[in-house]
């Protein structure tokens, strides 16, 4: 814990209840929503390889391994190349050495993709996950007062991207209505942290989506709840938080029916 990059200092990591939210969250999604779910091993030399979101971006039948902005981080590619190779997806990697992408800057909305330049992710980083998902158009958003661009917005449904209230996020988020052809809907939280939400189209299940706890974010927990449409289901991330840890980071979401 003590070891983890964290943008801002701040209380220490309860290791112990981070472990706990962490089992509740993978529990979620393997016992309640019934996904397969394949966990990585811990690694004790990398602390910051909870984040598995950060080193892989997945779409249909491709996985582009990143290069992560932190130096520290680059071993973890390692992990997540051997599981998604177990999965027989077409794997690229990124060897440029003047590029840099994290996976919590890539938010893709089911029709485009668009990527915040951020202190951990560049034009090049940009430009080869471009090159990587031709079928669809990438847009680049500056992230200035946040890690990532998903620090403050994520889909929240099939059309909707849920978005902080913080200046930064609406200054990103009018950026994004720029730069797309496609109007999407907005669900503006107060909690720019809260913004991080997992959706999920489960057959049987329908919409689901996971979102912070509402002991955590009250105000925004009570905006979620006006989506009647969804399951809805509290998470709480209070230790990983700390960190600068977010709902979508600790996994990397692949649509494929084999067994893992």
């Amino acid at each position: 814990c003590r070891q983890a990059l964290r943008s801002v200092a701040g209380p220490e990591v309860d290791f112990a209840r981070a472990e706990r939210e962490y089992q509740l969250y993978v529990g979620v999604l393997r016992g309640k929503l019934g996904l397969q779910v394949l966990e990585l091993p811990a690694d004790e030399s990398l602390p910051d390889c909870v984040f598995v979101e950060d080193v892989a971006v997945v779409c249909e039948e491709t996985a582009l391994l990143t290069r992560p902005g932190a130096p520290s981080r680059r071993k973890e590619v390692e992990a997540m190349k051997r599981a998604l190779g177990s999965l027989n997806l077409n794997i690229v990697e990124m060897v440029d050495e003047n590029a840099t992408l994290d996976g919590g800057d890539v938010l893709f909305t089911g029709r485009e993709f668009f990527v915040g330049l951020s202190r951990r992710t560049n034009q090049r980083g940009a430009e080869i996950l471009a090159d990587t998902f031709k079928d669809y158009a990438v847009s680049t958003v500056p992230v200035h007062d946040s890690l990532h661009l998903k620090s403050f917005c994520s889909m929240a449904g099939p059309n909707l991207i849920a978005i902080g209230s913080s200046e930064a996020a609406q200054k990103a988020l009018k950026t994004m209505q720029q730069m797309s052809d496609h109007r999407y809907d907005k669900l503006t939280v107060p909690d720019d942290a809260a913004a991080n939400c997992i959706y999920l189209n489960i057959p049987n299940k329908g919409h689901v989506l996971l979102h912070r706890a509402p002991e955590e974010y009250p105000e925004s927990a009570k905006v979620f709840e006006k989506l009647k449409d969804h399951m809805l289901i509290p998470i709480a991330n209070t230790e990983l938080e700390k960190v600068d840890g977010s709902l979508t980071c600790c996994s990397v979401l692949i649509n494929k029916t084999s067994e893992l």
